[in-house]
């Protein structure tokens, strides 16, 4: 009787529930002392790299949020992956046809801090189109741990992000959309060369406070007012009210930046379809138009 029963649950990947215990100011207070042992060197490029430069990090980094996306990995991997690679930058002179590599392998990191289940060394080199080799990426793997020290629990935004709702009187519901739009806007800093050496805690208030305004939550609440939130948040995190506004602003102005390109980029496929069509319906052999 027992051979023929069938188990028909799927396996599904566990995840820990977010610990409420942990939402002090006492957590608060020492990543906001240890955010600071994480931050890369804002002017690498300069001094430490001589073949790479910010172009080629844009371009990486945009590869690296679209792998990870496409694999659904954890908010946490890309931004903590993008923090080890300037890190390892900083340090370590890189050539150019190695960056891909690097990028591959700071995924690979990342996702084993933060994934339950982690991406493989296999499937990165998919993603590079078989450029790199499964050995050389676990030897990539190496290098950058020694680079780094070993120390892989880096303090980013999104660390931050959970501490600020929490102290936001808003519905669960709500916050549960102003936690989406402030990672989304996370990631988007990560991309940019200029957030390099802004401090995680200050990209995280700035994500929100601009998450805030973008859906217009402070129309109804005094409180999330632009000028009452900024003030709340830079005495959450310390800072001078002006700088947490100033990070606010250049976050808008990259989310604006950033729409303003895909737009165009649509735009430049739609013509090019349209043009494509186009020569096709001037030929003989065009038979779109025949019902069979």
């Amino acid at each position: 009787m027992e051979d023929q029963l069938l188990c028909c649950e799927v396996d599904s990947i566990r995840r820990a529930y977010q610990d409420v215990n942990l939402l002090n100011d006492r957590v608060l207070h020492t990543m906001l002392k240890a955010e600071e042992n994480y931050l890369p060197s804002p002017n690498y490029f300069k001094c430490v790299q001589k073949e790479i430069v910010p172009k080629m990090r844009k371009i990486v980094a945009t590869w690296m949020l679209e792998v990870c996306e496409e694999q659904k990995c954890e908010e946490e991997v890309f931004p903590l992956a993008m923090n080890y690679l300037d890190r390892f930058l900083s340090v370590e002179a890189t050539r150019k046809t190695r960056l891909q590599l690097l990028g591959a392998t700071c995924m690979f990191l990342a996702s084993k801090m933060k994934e339950t289940v982690p991406l493989t060394a296999e499937k990165l080199c998919i993603y590079t189109d078989n450029s790199v080799l499964p050995e050389e990426l676990l030897q990539m793997e190496l290098l950058v741990l020694n680079k780094l020290k070993w120390d892989l629990a880096s303090v980013t935004p999104h660390d931050f992000i959970e501490h600020f709702l929490s102290k936001l009187k808003i519905y669960p519901s709500t916050k549960q959309i102003l936690r989406k739009h402030a990672q989304t806007f996370v990631a988007l800093c990560a991309t940019d060369v200029n957030f390099i050496a802004s401090p995680p805690s200050m990209v995280a208030a700035g994500s929100v406070a601009a998450a805030v305004q973008g859906l217009y939550l402070k129309s109804q609440d005094a409180s999330l007012s632009s000028q009452n939130l900024t003030n709340f948040l830079s005495q959450v995190i310390r800072s001078d009210p002006d700088c947490l506004r100033s990070c606010q602003e250049q976050i808008e102005s990259l989310l604006e930046s950033s729409l303003r390109q895909a737009q165009q980029h649509n735009g430049t496929t739609e013509t090019k379809q349209v043009d494509e069509d186009a020569d096709l319906s001037c030929t003989p052999t065009d038979v779109r138009d025949i019902n069979i």
